[in-house]
């Protein structure tokens, strides 16, 4: 089944005083391919700017621009359509020994590398026992279908309760975060057992899926673990990944994947706030 969804993804900088010049890279853009369709997207930006687009190292489409006037409050509006679907099925389970391979593991060492986000789960002794749990199960995919429910019984969902500088550690030790931080924990239980997985930036929408409902929500995170073939899982809701999914970015962690971030010259700045609306569109 395929959904058409309208995106309106609206977000910014507010500065304590006049910025001269600033240089920012906006990762917004529905992608398109494995079942997903984008169909048309428009960058909005104030104060006005030549925006440039390109394709990161990861595949994502950049919008980026540079603003050489003064002002205040930088304002960046996305607006998107894109048809959905649902993900193909995966292929056959791969083996343990298949999977440690060193062809394997030298094809995908980049989703197996451990950043300031993720960190080795092996080495910390409050979640060493769920990697040796993983690893002990007869398939990887065993231990991906173990590793999620018991990042989601563990975590609470709580917003606000984290920043996006919060570590995988960190937030498994206070028990409580949001998408991103049940992410960025889900792959560092699935790097430290040897599965290469990577991050998943996008939308979801959680209307009750009529069409020309608008909800208002936020964007959202999940992984996918190659076993295989790339397995997408949503360990926030404990949920296999569907159509109400929007895909927009891909790669290690969060700092590959953040919607808007720059440089800048001039006061210290606040976020404007995030404001994401999803419409279940006709087709």
């Amino acid at each position: 089944m395929s959904w058409r969804l309208k995106v309106v993804h609206r977000t910014g900088l507010r500065y304590a005083s006049p910025v001269t010049v600033s240089f920012n890279e906006v990762r917004m853009t529905p992608s398109s391919g494995e079942g997903q369709l984008l169909i048309t997207h428009e960058l909005a930006v104030t104060p006005r700017a030549r925006v440039q687009t390109y394709t990161d190292y990861w595949g994502t489409t950049v919008e980026a621009f540079d603003v050489n006037q003064a002002h205040t409050v930088l304002e960046v509006i996305a607006t998107s359509l894109v048809d959905t679907g649902v993900p193909q099925a995966p292929v056959a389970d791969m083996s343990w020994d298949e999977l440690l391979a060193p062809s394997t593991v030298d094809r995908w060492c980049e989703f197996l590398t451990f950043t300031s986000y993720v960190d080795d789960a092996s080495q910390d002794p409050a979640r060493v026992s769920v990697v040796e749990k993983a690893r002990a199960l007869a398939t990887p995919t065993e231990a991906l279908n173990y590793i999620v429910p018991t990042v989601q019984a563990h975590l609470k969902y709580s917003s606000g309760s984290t920043t996006v500088s919060t570590t995988a550690s960190e937030a498994w030790s206070q028990a409580q975060g949001v998408c991103q931080d049940f992410t960025h924990i889900t792959l560092s239980l699935l790097r430290s057992c040897g599965i290469p997985a990577r991050y998943v930036s996008g939308y979801l929408y959680k209307g009750d899926g009529e069409v020309g409902e608008t909800i208002v929500g936020e964007s959202h995170a999940w992984v996918e673990a190659w076993l295989g073939s790339w397995h997408p899982v949503d360990p926030t809701n404990g949920s296999k990944v569907s159509e109400a999914h929007i895909v927009v970015a891909r790669g290690r962690d969060y700092s590959d994947v953040s919607p808007l971030k720059g440089i800048y010259a001039g006061g210290q700045s606040e976020a404007l706030g995030v404001e994401v609306s999803l419409t279940r569109l006709p087709r």
